[in-house]
């Protein structure tokens, strides 16, 4: 149930809060400044591997440019990040220099390592993704520039993405033709984040209006009616599954939200997240799993361990009355096999092994968005 009248953080607690975030500011943060940064296009790399090089690239993403623009912005003004301002502002021209489609409108998916389109398809997850970095960016800076990218980006999707009644293509061609992708849980995910992200930004009644229109499409699209778990694929879809991750994720954005809050969905993600945990948290070691089937089979899909998901459980912990127990353990999970000293593992398997070495320029974003909520917590 949402916090009302949350107990007071342990000390132990506490402690190790203060360590990952200093983590996050002395190690990961400088990974992409210096090693994870191409001063030529003025881009992340995708990736850095376990020596702080960069991964061969085959490509560079829009999506991954907007996130890192988010974690820049948030930096902005912090005494400690005098460089901050600086980068954001690289980050935001380069996703307009090499991403923005002049021709159609829109952003391309990706671009090669040369520079030149790659993937044109114009998708979802990175427009959310652009309104997301340019919300947030904006309220730091409000730069006029930035603001009327932002409503560009809001612009697109309205008129390019939206089937009507709060559903939305995941998928469009570069000339915005129909690809058949249909609607699809977590691009319409991140949309709502960004939604919300814009609302906190400035009021604006079209911006809110759709987002309550989302929610109540993805109540009547995606909510299996039977347990309340928001499926990855719309109801009736063949091969369905759902992620923990994605439940705890919703349930943050939904419970931090005074506009969401005990609405129809949030009611459906608070009814879902006992059996979300039981189901998809090792009680011992606080793993989060990634894919599960619905029960009755209940049987792990995919049991690997993604570090993106164990932050998005510890952030949702930050909004429950019963979750302090589990909090200080999450937290400790998190550190203990997750961080280390040159950054971070990015999976790990249904043992606990490491099962992927690189650290993508994508993760940063989940991690300060936890960070940020787990600073709320212990404030």
């Amino acid at each position: 149930m949402l916090d009302v009248s949350r107990p007071t953080p342990s000390p132990v607690a506490n402690a190790v809060f203060q360590a990952v975030q200093q983590h996050f500011h002395k190690v990961i943060v400088p990974l992409w400044q210096g090693p994870g940064w191409n001063p030529q296009l003025a881009l992340p790399y995708e990736a850095l591997d376990t020596e702080h090089q960069p991964l061969p690239p085959q490509r560079y993403r829009a999506m991954a440019c907007a996130r890192q623009l988010y974690v820049f912005s948030q930096l902005i003004g912090e005494a400690s990040a005098p460089f901050a301002a600086e980068r954001a502002a690289a980050l935001f021209r380069s996703l307009q220099r090499h991403f923005h489609d002049a021709e159609h409108g829109g952003w391309f998916y990706s671009i090669d390592p040369e520079g030149a389109p790659l993937d044109r398809r114009k998708d979802l997850y990175t427009h959310a993704f652009i309104v997301f970095a340019c919300a947030h960016y904006w309220a730091k800076v409000r730069e006029p520039l930035v603001e009327s990218t932002l409503n560009a980006a809001l612009e697109v999707v309205a008129q390019r993405f939206a089937q009507g009644e709060g559903l939305y293509e995941a998928s469009l061609g570069e000339d915005w033709s129909l690809l058949g992708s249909g609607p699809l849980q977590n691009p319409s995910m991140h949309l709502a984040e960004a939604f919300l992200a814009t609302l906190a930004a400035r009021d604006d009644a079209s911006v809110e209006a759709a987002l309550l229109e989302l929610c109540q499409a993805m109540q009547q699209h995606f909510i299996e009616p039977q347990q309340g778990v928001m499926m990855e694929k719309p109801l009736g879809a063949v091969d369905n599954w759902f992620e923990p991750g994605h439940q705890f994720e919703w349930y943050f954005l939904l419970a931090s939200s005074p506009l969401l809050r005990q609405g129809p969905l949030h009611a459906c993600l608070e009814r879902a997240f006992a059996l979300s945990e039981r189901l998809g948290v090792d009680p011992q070691s606080g793993a989060v799993c990634a894919m599960l089937e619905l029960p009755p089979q209940a049987s792990p899909r995919d049991a690997t361990q993604r570090i993106w998901a164990q932050a998005e459980y510890l952030r949702a912990l930050t909004l429950r009355t019963d979750g302090q127990a589990f909090l200080e353990r999450q937290l400790q999970a998190l550190q203990g096999n997750f961080l280390h000293a040159g950054g971070w593992y990015e999976c790990l398997d249904a043992n606990g092994a490491v099962s992927r070495q690189d650290m993508p320029s994508t993760t940063p974003y989940h991690l300060a968005t936890c960070y940020q909520a787990l600073a709320g917590y212990f404030g």
